[in-house]
């Protein structure tokens, strides 16, 4: 269900939703310098993951206790929201920032709204209004700006291809989240799929199916060397678990509506904290092609916004009403 609608917006949830916002954002940074320490993909979204379900886990043990039969009926969800949002789109995700740099990995995931404005028109054979429709053609454009196709700049097609398989996932979760009935806590939502995620992730590591790959070996973060727990527990401590605490009190703060606006500038922080931390700065062009990602996003929100107001949550995928937000997607970047 949607948070109820606020009249004003009280300064500390405003707060908590840009605190979120930029620490989901450093996910990116810290898993890059253990990337380069040679770490693979998999074995940081398995500690990741898996870190913040230990942390996560008496919370979760204490709500199945004490809500077992309100939530039994819902252990498949939970479960498909844990391989799929969680553990596939992180381990996207992360494999588009080995190939590409962190703004346009992330960018590439926010792709996600206009994905699903081709699946309400496929799915309802309803074409999409206007506003909507310029929306997904500014996100293209913008698209076609950060891969600088026209300015000869080398982009990794493998990240690309990563890129937008997590954008995938990502749409994967609004559309679960939209058109769920049921009352899920959103901390047992997150640690039982973060524990699905992580079991996964280890399986497919273990089998040989995927590289889990690390190392105790120092990396090189913001320009220093550091032990490799430290990029670890920022990854579990700070870009999970404190960033998705901060998004709840901002979403029940701000309402969902106000608080996935401000997610948007995770995007932003992420070019800064990679610029700042990597020294990663995107080229000029890729930089307005952001801004038109960004652009075409808000469009597609807003005109959503407007469509549920005329016509009710019976709309095909109501972004809006999915009490999205960073703090309860599922990618958790």
């Amino acid at each position: 269900m949607a948070s109820p609608p606020t009249t004003r917006l009280a300064p500390p949830a405003l707060l908590f939703a840009l605190a979120s916002a930029a620490t989901f954002a450093l996910s990116g940074s810290f898993a890059k310098s253990l990337f380069e320490a040679g770490w693979s993909p998999g074995a940081a979204v398995a500690a990741r993951i898996g870190g913040a379900a230990v942390v996560l886990l008496i919370p979760v043990i204490v709500t199945l206790v004490r809500q077992w039969d309100t939530v039994k009926g819902s252990l498949l969800r939970i479960a498909v929201y844990g391989v799929v949002p969680i553990a596939l789109c992180q381990l996207f995700y992360f494999n588009a920032v080995s190939h590409l740099s962190v703004g346009v990995a992330l960018l590439l995931e926010y792709l996600s709204p206009v994905l699903l404005v081709g699946w309400a028109w496929l799915t309802t054979r309803t074409r999409p209004r206007t506003l909507t429709i310029l929306g997904a053609v500014f996100a293209m454009f913008g698209l076609v700006l950060v891969l600088d196709l026209a300015g000869g700049a080398h982009v990794s097609v493998e990240g690309i291809l990563w890129g937008l398989a997590a954008a995938v996932c990502s749409a994967v979760f609004f559309i679960m989240s939209a058109r769920s009935n049921d009352n899920v806590p959103p901390i047992l939502m997150a640690g039982g799929g973060m524990a699905v995620g992580a079991v996964l992730i280890l399986v497919l590591g273990i089998s040989g199916l995927m590289p889990l790959a690390f190392t105790t070996s120092d990396v090189l973060f913001a320009g220093h060397q550091v032990p490799w727990f430290v990029p670890v527990l920022g990854l579990v401590l700070v870009t999970t678990v404190f960033a998705y605490v901060a998004g709840i009190v901002a979403t029940r703060g701000l309402g969902s509506k106000v608080a996935s606006f401000v997610a948007l500038f995770e995007v932003l922080f992420a070019v800064v904290w990679a610029w700042i931390l990597l020294g990663e700065m995107p080229r000029l062009v890729q930089l307005l092609g952001g801004l038109c990602i960004m652009g075409g996003v808000v469009m597609v929100r807003l005109d959503e916004l407007r469509g549920v107001n005329r016509r009710g949550p019976s709309y095909a995928v109501d972004l809006e009403n999915a009490d999205a937000g960073p703090a309860v997607r599922g990618e958790l970047n």
